[in-house]
């Protein structure tokens, strides 16, 4: 096969996480393009057993790799709760493999999860060409650890070692580099290396010994060996080049190149919020890398600190996700008025409210456009893909310095958590960074209302001598910098801030289109979408248009869009793209395809629609 899907699934407490992590950090050291979907339960420890509590971890690896995948190839399942939202979600193909933990299908087992029979195969309607493995995942695991002076607990949690070393035999993946990785994981807690190695070791041996793939499918089209030389990246390229990344940690790579680049310090001033904190855990580490970063005590002083650390110089920023980004509304306002460089990360979730806070959603993008009271423009950019989180971050860096703007990256769930192959790049491949300091020669005179020709104030920072000023967030007059109350210079400034945006456009990438270009239908996306509207582009033989870049748009955004005679703009939320590119782009028609599940896309529903 040139692509497989795994997907792990069990309880919070099973390590379905650190398993398909670990399967999937595997597959990238051995080449293998990967994406990743964490899916996390959105109740905080759910009754062990329960449907509620289901975690799961699905993982695509191959050539070509787009998305995690509609459906899995193959399921290891837990429990018999897991097991159950396997099948009612139809998480898996009709000719897939599914893995399952015997000694968690008893009658309580059963009670738990709410089947109603006693056969939870026949009950949920597993087709017949599902091939079902049954193995006492429980019970092996204990007799592997029967030597070891661990208790039943702590036996227990071991399991899923087990039914990953039996997946690394399944793909014929190499136990040496399997051990090394786990050895990795563990090495903070070096205790647990020998007992979960010896359950790995014997999930591949158990697999091996009774020849598994006898029992399921013909071991040639299970395994990625007869496509291996087209999977596998150069080794010598591959070690010194390529990891696997979360994107939380790429944004977080991200801020910190750019401030080595742009010779500043990096200061965060962030509030610990599902699904960001990961990026505050990363900068907070970082104290090497000059990071400065504060765990303030809410959204709004969070977001005060970094506005603060702006004037005072620095690479200022702010993490948050779409509750946070509400609260801080005011603050970003302070900042577009007083003309500060800052750059605000909003991981966005399932909302409003508290709403979905462990799954993925689209739905912050008019609030970044326009949630702030006044006219009151910023930057808006979103990232597209677990890996790019890093580009993007770096370009939110980029134009907030050069620009004296807040920039707002979007990003999101899926994005924060999945992983995927990245190539790690050199800091002087990296586009320059160029701050918009203050030229020496405006010494002694200089007031922040003085500006380039291209509309954006110069920067002075406190302590500069004959540079002495004051910021404010009250309008300042467009010639002397101070308060004003002029209603014709309030619309003057009004309209600078403005073109200060739209010239952005002059120096971003011009939109390009994927797929087949001469195609009369085109598929639109922003942000994460674009794994899965490019697989569906590739099916539909159709063109597609990303948009990475939101506030300004594209310079040939028209001119790309006027070419096609049926428009598809596909997002996960209820068409907020769609109708600000509406207004944006008046007389171009635009269908709409839109999904509010919590989960990313399924290419197979896109292509359905759009076949219509």
């Amino acid at each position: 096969m040139k692509n497989i899907v795994v997907r792990f699934c069990g309880d919070s407490g099973d390590g379905m996480q650190l398993t398909g992590n670990m399967f999937a950090q595997l597959g990238a050291e051995m080449g293998h393009e990967i994406s990743t979907l964490p899916d996390f339960p959105a109740e905080i420890r759910a009754p062990q057993g329960t449907i509620g509590g289901v975690s799961g971890f699905q993982v695509q690896l191959g050539s070509g790799v787009y998305t995690p995948g509609d459906k899995a190839d193959v399921i290891v399942a837990m429990n018999a709760a897991a097991l159950k939202v396997s099948a009612i979600n139809k998480h898996y193909h009709d000719h897939a493999i599914i893995i399952v933990d015997t000694d968690a299908l008893s009658a309580k087992d059963l009670e738990k999860a709410q089947y109603k029979t006693d056969n939870p195969f026949t009950e949920l309607g597993i087709p017949e060409t599902v091939k079902i493995v049954p193995v006492a995942l429980t019970t092996l695991t204990k007799e592997a650890l029967k030597e070891s002076e661990m208790d039943n607990k702590a036996v227990l949690k071991c399991r899923n070692m087990f039914a990953l070393g039996l997946i690394y035999w399944l793909f014929d993946e190499p136990m040496d580099k399997a051990i090394r990785l786990l050895e990795d994981k563990f090495k903070k807690k070096p205790a647990l290396v020998a007992p979960n190695t010896k359950v790995m070791v014997d999930g591949y041996n158990y697999g091996q010994n009774l020849a598994i793939s006898q029992l399921i499918i013909d071991n040639e089209q299970l395994t990625s060996r007869e496509a291996g030389s087209q999977l596998i990246i150069n080794n010598e390229q591959l070690t010194s080049r390529f990891t696997s990344i979360a994107g939380n940690k790429a944004t977080a790579w991200g801020l910190i190149a750019a401030a080595q680049k742009a010779g500043k310090h990096l200061f965060l001033g962030s509030y610990p919020i599902t699904p960001a904190t990961d990026i505050l855990h990363e900068l907070a580490a970082r104290k090497d890398q000059n990071v400065m970063a504060i765990q303030a005590e809410d959204e709004i002083s969070g977001v005060c600190t970094a506005i603060g650390a702006a004037f005072a110089g620095d690479l200022a920023c702010t993490t948050t996700s779409g509750p946070g980004l509400s609260l801080k509304s005011e603050a970003i306002g302070l900042a577009v008025m007083a003309e500060l460089p800052l750059v605000v990360v909003d991981v966005q979730r399932g909302g409003p409210s508290t709403g979905l806070p462990t799954k993925t959603e689209q739905t912050d993008l008019l609030q970044a456009l326009y949630g702030r009271n006044g006219e009151c423009p910023a930057v808006v950019l979103a990232a597209s893909s677990s890996a790019n989180c890093f580009d993007f971050a770096y370009e939110a860096c980029k134009i907030a310095l050069e620009n004296m703007t807040p920039v707002i990256l979007l990003t999101d769930t899926y994005l924060a958590n999945g992983t995927a192959l990245w190539r790690i790049p050199k800091l002087a491949e990296l586009p320059d960074i160029k701050p918009q300091s203050v030229p020496e020669e405006l010494k002694g005179h200089y007031n922040p209302a003085l500006r380039d020709e291209r509309g954006v104030r110069y920067w002075a920072f406190p302590g500069m001598e004959g540079f002495e000023h004051r910021n404010i967030g009250l309008e300042r007059d467009a010639v002397r910098g101070t308060i004003s109350t002029s209603p014709e210079n309030h619309e003057q400034m009004v309209l600078t801030r403005k073109h200060k945006i739209e010239q952005i456009a002059n120096s971003i990438p011009e939109l390009q289109v994927q797929g087949n270009a001469h195609s009369d239908l085109l598929l639109v996306g922003w942000g994460s979408t674009e794994g899965h509207l490019h697989a569906a582009a590739d099916e539909l033989n159709c063109a597609l248009a990303q948009f990475n870049y939101i506030s300004p748009l594209p310079k040939n955004t028209r001119e790309v869009l006027s070419q096609y005679k049926r428009i598809i703009v596909c997002e996960l939320n209820t068409g907020q793209f769609a109708a600000y590119l509406r207004s944006q782009l008046p007389g171009i028609e635009i269908e709409q395809f839109n999904e509010i599940q919590g989960q990313p896309f399924a290419v197979e529903r896109i292509v359905n629609y759009a076949s219509k």
